[in-house]
């Protein structure tokens, strides 16, 4: 079923919303998906992500309803994402990360088939003129920005925006609740669904073993939160922690030639290091010296492929920190930060899972780099036709702000998007200037 409404938004670049619903195929049945630990500690947080195809044959014969029918089959295999955020009904059923002494309700996805949203939008530029604007928040105009909550049962866990150009290019954007899953979750599930409006039949969706709870024997009450997180809260039903600050996205490409540059500089470190070290602490020196009380101790965000249980959905990311000693981040070499970011993270993945109460683990307790080298964000191949240009950001950022490193087309280079307080972007953009010219 397909229900059609229209939402009237302020007069922009990207207008004409159109919202509708589709929902799986078949009936799932009103089955109950339990959530992990882990997925309950990126409860507050959302994955904005936006691909883009150029003007010509194939995008041409997309019109909404060929992007649609796939979504039928697709939501079969991927059945939690078309369900709905339920709480425990008896408070014994708990168990960790229920919250401090147990005593609020476990939330957990009724698969109940409400389906997903897809928004259809225009924008009145060409996406070449889009994509050369370096302007904040322009990610955000192509995905519907909502979060979970107030009402729970009635926040659907994934947007689908079709944006068409005046140009003739497309743009898909996805706003996707990162409690159902991490990075390299979204990005396989919406490579599956291109692979079903290709015409391929994709490997079968594993959910199984079931998603079940960190046993008894997590964090006591009253314990401190991990370094590498900010406990914040207990939130109740609207899951957005409210920050202090005005915080803005902005995405920018790092070339495979400043890239070269930057190895080469490396000398005696360049062992201890990759390209996602050196970028993010290329990043981690620019914040730094833009912030007057310096950025000591990072937290660090991997998506590490290789060490996946099989599952479909799931946040299995690894999160830890690392601490600059002595010599401010600021004033520090670009490879020695690379180094310590390769060598000398702290990893507190199953302590913040076991945490009981709410975190923030993107920008709460420090800036968060996030590696994305291993995520497959080009592979949502549509009829042949790959992407021209991926980027991801993020939504439920804290304060202290997080950057997200990931590949460039054909691996030329890297993205990098920073989610940081909107009056640090233009200090960002001239510090960041004048270290890649030097590089």
């Amino acid at each position: 079923m397909v229900l059609e409404q229209e939402e009237e938004v302020l007069p922009g670049a990207v207008h004409g919303h159109r919202l509708s619903t589709v929902v799986p195929s078949s009936v799932t049945g009103e089955v109950d998906y339990a959530l992990s630990s882990a997925d309950l500690a990126f409860k507050l947080h959302y994955l904005r992500g936006v691909y883009y195809y150029p003007a010509g044959d194939v995008v041409r014969g997309l019109a909404t309803k060929v992007l649609k029918d796939p979504m039928f089959p697709w939501l079969d295999d991927y059945f939690p994402v078309a369900g709905r955020v339920r709480r425990a009904e008896d408070d014994a059923q708990g168990g960790a990360g229920a919250g401090e002494g147990g005593a609020r309700r476990r939330p957990y996805i009724k698969c109940n088939d409400c389906g997903v949203r897809i928004v259809e939008a225009k924008c009145d530029r060409d996406m070449a003129d889009w994509l050369r604007d370096d302007a904040p928040d322009r990610l955000r105009q192509l995905c519907y920005d909502k979060v979970l909550g107030p009402e729970l049962f009635f926040s659907p866990l994934l947007y689908v925006q079709i944006t068409n150009f005046k140009c003739g290019g497309l743009a898909l954007g996805f706003s996707w609740a990162h409690l159902i899953g991490d990075v390299i979750s979204a990005a396989t599930c919406f490579n599956k669904w291109a692979q079903i409006l290709s015409g391929k039949k994709p490997e079968p969706t594993v959910l199984t073993p079931e998603n079940k709870p960190v046993p008894q024997g997590h964090s006591p009450a009253g314990a401190a939160a991990p370094r590498s997180v900010k406990q914040v809260g207990p939130i109740e039903d609207h899951w957005l922690v409210p920050a202090s600050r005005d915080m803005a996205c902005y995405s920018f490409h790092v070339t495979e030639a400043t890239l070269k540059k930057l190895q080469q500089q490396q000398g005696r470190h360049a062992a201890a290091a990759g390209t996602f070290e050196l970028v993010a602490a290329l990043l981690w020196q620019a914040v730094a010296r833009i912030r007057s009380g310096g950025v000591h101790t990072v937290t660090v965000v991997k998506a590490d492929a290789a060490a996946r249980s099989g599952k479909a959905l799931g946040n299995e990311v690894k999160v830890g920190y690392a601490e600059a000693s002595g010599t401010s981040p600021a004033k520090t070499d670009v490879a020695e930060l690379a180094a310590l970011l390769g060598k000398g993270v702290v990893d507190e993945t199953d302590a913040v899972a076991a945490f009981p109460g709410d975190v923030l683990v993107y920008g709460g307790a420090h800036l968060t780099l996030v590696d994305m080298e291993q995520v497959d964000v080009y592979g949502l191949e549509i009829k042949g036709q790959r992407p021209v240009h991926v980027e991801y950001g993020m939504d439920g950022v804290g304060e202290e702000g997080a950057v997200m490193v990931q590949p460039a087309a054909a691996g030329r280079g890297r993205v990098v998007t920073a989610v940081l307080p909107r009056d640090e972007i233009e200090s960002l953009r001239a510090t960041l200037g004048s270290a890649l010219q030097a590089a």
